[in-house]
């Protein structure tokens, strides 16, 4: 059990959202090349927002996730402005994940509030949030862009803090991506590593009090805390 929880977090990508959908829907464009550029697509997403936070520049994560794109597309030898923008357009509205609406829900009937904390611009996160249909069962949605770095850095897990007016350790963060996890728990959430590709425990500061392979027995596993 996590004791004394006040609110439950989530990352977006990958946690809520399923990152891979984008390129699955256009697959049939990419032949044989589209579990390629959807992993690199993804691994240099990420690479990037780590090099430009050590490099104390900032890019905001639509730009990234595009850069990124262009590199995927390049390495895979597809020259194709059309796909490109096919693809970017998708990300904003991947598939959600089937446990995602019921879990949210039955947090916020149990009197916890909920929010996403991300890297995503605001503007992808609201047309993510809306496509997936899980407005309702968030009471915030946090982007990167307020602090101007990239997750792991401390000022992003503060900022939740800050916004639901919460002491670290009634936080509950929850995150498919083990460095992210690693990176919250270091700070002080009580964080829960939601393993849905069963990867391989980072070797970082930071350990997650749980790792499930679902949400779905998440409510029950959280207690709630006096306000």
């Amino acid at each position: 059990m996590l004791t004394g929880i006040a609110a439950c977090v989530f990352d977006a990508y990958g946690t809520l959202l399923d990152v891979r959908s984008a390129t699955g829907r256009l697959a049939g464009e990419m032949g044989d090349k589209a579990d390629r550029v959807g992993t690199v697509w993804r691994t240099r997403q990420l690479e990037y927002t780590w090099l430009l936070s050590l490099m104390g520049e900032h890019r905001d994560f639509w730009q990234v996730t595009g850069d990124a794109l262009d590199f995927a597309l390049d390495a895979a030898g597809l020259d194709d402005a059309g796909l490109k923008h096919r693809l970017m357009e998708r990300y904003l509205s991947l598939d959600c994940y089937a446990d995602v609406a019921p879990v949210l829900s039955e947090l916020r009937l149990a009197g916890l509030k909920t929010a996403i904390l991300s890297n995503g611009t605001p503007g992808m996160l609201a047309a993510g949030v809306e496509s997936a249909g899980i407005a309702d069962g968030l009471d915030a949605v946090l982007s990167v862009e307020e602090v101007g770095v990239y997750k792991p850095h401390p000022s992003v897990y503060q900022l939740a803090c800050d916004r639901l007016g919460l002491a670290r350790e009634r936080i509950c963060f929850v995150s498919s991506n083990g460095w992210d996890v690693a990176g919250a728990a270091h700070f002080g959430f009580q964080a829960v590593w939601l393993n849905r590709l069963d990867q391989t425990r980072d070797r970082l500061p930071g350990t997650p009090k749980l790792m499930m392979r679902g949400l779905e027995a998440l409510p029950r596993l959280v207690a709630r805390g006096d306000a």
